[in-house]
């Protein structure tokens, strides 16, 4: 709001640097909260909420899976604690969504379809990075289940960012300037820090860089979605590496906004379950030297329009 000063009042000049975040409201959509197959406690304005009354040790029902596919679709990430289940079962869960996938790059547990984060003294964890799973592949991962075995004494936590609560805040200008755009994901910037150089070039020609849509249309509830993340996504399609450069990051920082975030503190046998196709996350690293162990299965996804 502008307002007229009296002729002897002068300010100083004042601008803080451009392109980064503003202060001031967020438009914030509240999802619906009404199940009537389990209870179910939003941790967060409009992204996580906590589920109880569901056992994933048991195969669910057409209902049951329907009413918590809503939820999902909803708060983008839910949580169940207290679930003593097996790999085995974990996978039964997560394959009520679709088929499951691999991953070359992180150790597997007992089956293929399981990844196995083992973070100890001598391997400190990598995940803190605001990023979204596999977008260097043509389908990127629908969405992915993680259960935590072991809990570190403190810290540990595990943060996710609603990507179209972000889209919806950002100017209408820099709305209208992204859609339609297209950028470039890979997934050696995430690796190549990390990982053996020869397991990297092992599997260049299978998974050479692919383009996405800079906002997809998310395709069960149309929103439209920021798909773009600091882990994976190299360059923007068609535009100057300075100019493209500038714009990711600050996109990538959209992420970092408090009122489209969810923080969850893990207890041995929690268990996440996000939609890759909504969200961001960001493994906090505050533990090491301390353990951390957990296992994440992940479900095919399709192609993003």
């Amino acid at each position: 709001m502008s307002v007229d000063l009296p002729a002897r009042i002068q300010l100083r000049e004042a601008i803080t640097p451009a392109d980064g975040l503003l202060e001031g409201p967020r438009v914030l959509r509240e999802p619906r909260k009404d199940y009537g197959l389990f209870a179910l406690r939003p941790l967060g304005r409009v992204i996580g909420a906590e589920i109880d009354g569901v056992d994933l040790r048991a195969p669910l029902t057409a209902e049951l899976r329907e009413e918590l596919n809503r939820a999902l679709l909803e708060w983008k990430v839910l949580f169940f604690r207290d679930q003593d289940i097996t790999s085995a079962q974990q996978r039964a869960f997560a394959a009520n969504w679709g088929a499951l996938e691999t991953n070359p790059f992180i150790p597997k547990g007992d089956d293929d379809a399981v990844t196995r984060f083992e973070r100890t003294a001598a391997m400190p964890g990598y995940e803190n990075i605001w990023h979204v799973d596999v977008t260097w592949r043509p389908n990127p991962a629908l969405g992915s289940v993680l259960r935590l075995i072991e809990v570190p004494p403190a810290g540990g936590d595990t943060m996710w960012a609603d990507m179209a609560a972000a889209y919806d805040n950002l100017p209408e200008d820099v709305r209208a300037r992204i859609d339609g755009l297209t950028a470039v994901h890979d997934y050696l910037p995430g690796f190549d820090r990390f990982s053996d150089p020869a397991l990297l070039a092992q599997w260049q020609d299978e998974f050479p860089p692919v383009e996405h849509p800079v906002v997809r249309t998310h395709p069960e509830t149309g929103r439209r979605t920021l798909f773009v993340n600091q882990a994976f996504t190299t360059h923007i399609v068609g535009m100057d590496r300075d100019e493209s450069d500038r714009l990711l990051r600050y996109l990538f920082l959209q992420a970092h906004t408090p009122e489209f975030q969810v923080r969850f503190s893990w207890r041995p046998n929690s268990v996440a379950f996000w939609d890759n196709r909504a969200t961001q996350h960001y493994a906090v690293n505050d533990y090491h030297p301390h353990v951390r162990i957990a296992e994440r299965v992940a479900i095919a996804g399709d192609r993003p329009f």
